[in-house]
């Protein structure tokens, strides 16, 4: 009799009698446990008997061989070259994405005369079993369709965007291939080296940057990877993910310069143009009046329009990296990023860093007064009427709103849009004018027709 058998039988036996008290006598539990105990002890036998796999548990951790272990790295290196050659081999080729925009062109569906070329899901269907390699076919699935699905009332999508779709997905793949091959670790991540050596090999590819000097490309490089960091690195942990790296739009940016027709205004805005990295070293050099390729905090003084206070400064140069109290142009390129992108969360957290003269993690009004004392001395000394704190102080606070009315935290900063006006009062004089005399800078709609 096997043991489903018992258990009908155990299951068809008369109820327990219980007790006064309504409770099973010990007897009854035990002639009930009996049984059961026995078929599941013969049932855990017979599982762990087949299961034979859990016997011994798999290696699921493999050490990364150390720097000493000079073959172990030369086959890490190897078989991770093999694999993204492989990876590469399975996407698309130019042949391929030509191939595909035929059949998309020659089975759209039919349109209005004008109308951008459209397809159903049908034809798009269509078009997958016409399309005989599996890396084609796995861009035709419903997801896709509906993701590029813009409410047309026929269903359709545009076949135009569904290609530039799989054109993008095939780019991001050939990106991370491309960035994963620099990935010494084979973690995810790129050091600050690893970065450097592809912007440095990735130069001349870059029509744009032909006119660099090779004098000029560590600069260059260390220009370029300054901004990677500054933005994606906030912990300062010396490492930024490749997918971070693929997320972000400088990537973008900086294979933007491969467009040999970019205009001049394009160029000035992108910070990996050469047009911008020689003015940011031009920069340098001009407030390097010593000439010995660091920057004191005087001629630090004389970034911009020369109105920062001597309180931000003295922050600057006590809670930044700094040699002999002097600046390196990788920590002036951190304090440039952070200037020139006060709307920015990642330079907003540079600058609260520097505000926050206790390091408690927010602004009160001692730390608002620390700052804005420097500003009534510079207004001072230029003759000008002097400004009350207090005023400056409750307009701050109104600006911010903090959620905690006597302290103001970087998320309030971030959260309230206001961080670059309320950063622009604290530590520059000609920003606080400019704030101060706001009204009377916006320019009259009407004055151009008076004229």
């Amino acid at each position: 009799m096997n043991w489903r058998s018992k258990l009908k039988n155990l299951n068809a036996k008369e109820p327990v009698i219980s007790n006064d008290d309504g409770k099973e006598t010990e007897e009854s539990k035990k002639e009930d446990l009996g049984p059961f105990t026995e078929l599941y002890k013969k049932w855990k036998f017979d599982a762990s008997r087949d299961a034979s796999s859990y016997a011994k548990i798999p290696r699921f951790y493999f050490r990364l061989p150390n720097e000493d272990e000079v073959l172990l790295l030369k086959l890490r290196e190897e078989s991770r070259a093999v694999f993204l050659q492989r990876r590469s081999r399975e996407l698309l080729d130019n042949d391929e994405l030509q191939n595909l925009w035929f059949l998309l062109d020659k089975n759209a569906t039919p349109t209005v005369s004008g109308e951008e070329q459209m397809i159903n899901y049908k034809d798009f269907m269509k078009v997958k079993e016409l399309c005989k390699q599996p890396k084609c076919r796995q861009f035709f699935t419903p997801t896709i369709f509906i993701k590029l699905y813009q409410k047309d009332p026929w269903g359709r999508i545009s076949i135009l965007q569904f290609f530039n779709y799989v054109m993008r997905k095939v780019w991001l793949h050939q990106t991370r291939i491309g960035l994963s091959l620099y990935d010494i670790s084979g973690k995810g991540f790129l050091r600050e080296a690893d970065l450097e050596n592809y912007i440095l090999e990735l130069i001349p590819t870059l029509p744009q940057l032909d006119g660099l000097e090779r004098s000029f490309y560590s600069f260059y490089v260390c220009t370029g990877v300054r901004k990677f960091f500054f933005f994606l690195d906030p912990l300062r942990t010396g490492r930024i993910k490749i997918l971070d790296i693929l997320a972000c739009g400088f990537l973008d940016d900086l294979l933007e310069l491969r467009d040999e027709d970019l205009s001049k205004e394009v160029q000035e805005a992108n910070w990996f143009s050469a047009p911008s990295a020689l003015r940011v070293y031009g920069q340098y050099l001009n407030l390097d009046k010593d000439h010995n390729g660091m920057l004191k905090k005087e001629e630090l003084a004389r970034y911009g329009t020369g109105t920062l206070t001597q309180s931000f400064l003295d922050q600057v140069f006590q809670k930044c990296l700094t040699y002999d109290g002097e600046m390196d142009y990788k920590t002036y390129l951190d304090f440039v990023l952070a200037m020139e992108n006060r709307r920015e969360p990642a330079a907003l957290q540079y600058l609260f860093k520097l505000l926050d003269v206790k390091n408690c993690g927010y602004l009160n009004v001692f730390a608002l007064n620390y700052f804005f004392r420097s500003i009534q001395e510079m207004i001072k000394f230029h003759g000008q009427s002097p400004v009350s704190f207090a005023d400056v102080k409750d307009e701050i606070f109104d600006m911010v709103k903090p959620a905690d009315p006597l302290k103001i935290t970087l998320q309030d900063l971030i959260n309230s849009g206001q961080g670059e006006t309320v950063t622009n009062i604290l530590i520059d004089l000609n920003g606080f004018w400019t704030y101060e005399n706001r009204e009377v800078l916006v320019v009259d709609p009407g004055s151009d027709e008076e004229v």
